[in-house]
């Protein structure tokens, strides 16, 4: 079944962004050092959070799914990016990440084969994941 999700964004002026999900409040901001009050997490920083957060709820689905003891589920996360090109500094390149890489830690009774296939099914079924390594057709519209 296709449903539809809906967020608003809104500039609050500086570097500040609003955005609203449903009942639910997210500031976004740059560094003071980038021009903002640090008063929330930058966009880029935003999607490593959600990468982590759909991993870690899907483990949960899962894990719950498949009857497995789950004790811990924690996932780090770092991103390189081209800072010259998103300034536009530069037109070589390109402004987002040029490469994600994830180190997860599962805390469950399962031998490191097991593991990783657990952690397989989970990337599997995380839109987020998916996003980042499939091409999401983005659609824009310009308000006149």
């Amino acid at each position: 079944m296709l449903k539809t999700m809906k967020v608003k964004s809104t500039w609050m002026g500086g570097m500040r962004i609003d955005s609203h999900a449903r009942d639910h409040s997210l500031i976004i901001d740059q560094p003071k050092g980038m021009g903002g009050k640090d008063e929330g997490a930058n966009p880029m920083e935003v999607q490593l959070i959600a990468l982590g957060g759909c991993l870690g709820t899907i483990a949960a689905i899962v894990a719950n799914q498949e009857q497995i003891e789950l004790r811990g589920f924690s996932v780090n996360m770092e991103g390189d990016f081209d800072s010259d090109f998103l300034l536009g500094k530069t037109k070589a390149g390109r402004a987002g990440f040029t490469e994600i890489r994830v180190s997860v830690d599962i805390d469950v009774d399962m031998t490191a084969d097991e593991k990783e296939a657990f952690f397989e099914r989970i990337d599997y079924l995380c839109p987020i994941s998916d996003n980042l390594i499939n091409n999401s057709k983005l659609v824009f519209e310009v308000k006149k």
